[in-house]
């Protein structure tokens, strides 16, 4: 059965952004519900696919994957081709390790950066918090490509998880104007020039909603 990604806004949503990324690169064959965020009727419709009341989820027959790691990991385990990890033990511990501190943390970069896929050159003073999330993630990117990933522009040689996680920080990265150098700037800009990348963006440009909270700097 044919599975259906629903998500929210392009342009805003990061977790949705994760999956829809993912699967598009290994070209599962998917259908999308995108419901708007911050509508009156968001919390109604959601709560038709979520048990979370929160995008994105994957409907796949009778299954509803509510959350975007447990998306990915769904994916690799279920549709034929998907590589969700590195195969190699110490590649693969810390894929996961870091796909699962972008999932917890990185508060202060989160709301003072929020994702923008529409936006350019927009300025902001990042908090001493923030500033440490922004050093931590390029360590991040910079160290894994260092150890695991020299044979290709992703994080652990291949694109996988880490790699969908992160996505989004290089959209946020390139609204605001931070950029990385080296290792760490190969891999954001492989993100941004991705074919599947470049579709979502496409449609963020065209949709009509504007969050103003999101509007940030």
């Amino acid at each position: 059965m044919r599975p259906v990604l629903v998500i929210g806004n392009r342009n805003y949503s990061s977790w949705s952004l994760r999956p829809w990324i993912f699967l598009r690169h290994y070209g599962v064959d998917f259908d999308e519900i995108r419901l708007p965020l911050e509508t009156a009727t968001f919390g109604e419709r959601i709560a038709e696919f979520s048990p979370s009341r929160r995008v994105p989820v994957l409907i796949h027959g009778e299954r509803r994957i509510w959350e975007s790691l447990a998306i990915c990991e769904y994916a690799g385990d279920t549709f034929p081709g998907v590589r969700a990890w590195p195969s190699d033990p110490a590649a693969r511990a810390e894929a996961r390790s870091v796909a699962c501190e972008m999932h917890a943390g990185f508060g202060a970069l989160r709301r003072e950066m929020p994702m923008n896929c529409r936006a350019r050159n927009r300025k902001v003073t990042p908090s001493d918090a923030a500033r440490l999330d922004i050093r931590r993630v390029i360590d991040i990117w910079q160290g894994a490509r260092a150890r695991f990933g020299r044979q290709g522009p992703w994080l652990f040689g291949e694109f996988g998880i880490a790699d969908a996680m992160y996505a989004p920080v290089a959209v946020r990265f390139l609204t605001y104007g931070v950029a990385p150098r080296d290792r760490a700037g190969e891999w954001m800009h492989a993100v941004i020039d991705h074919p599947a990348m470049a579709e979502w963006a496409a449609a963020a440009r065209e949709e009509p909603e504007v969050i103003e909270d999101e509007e940030v700097g």
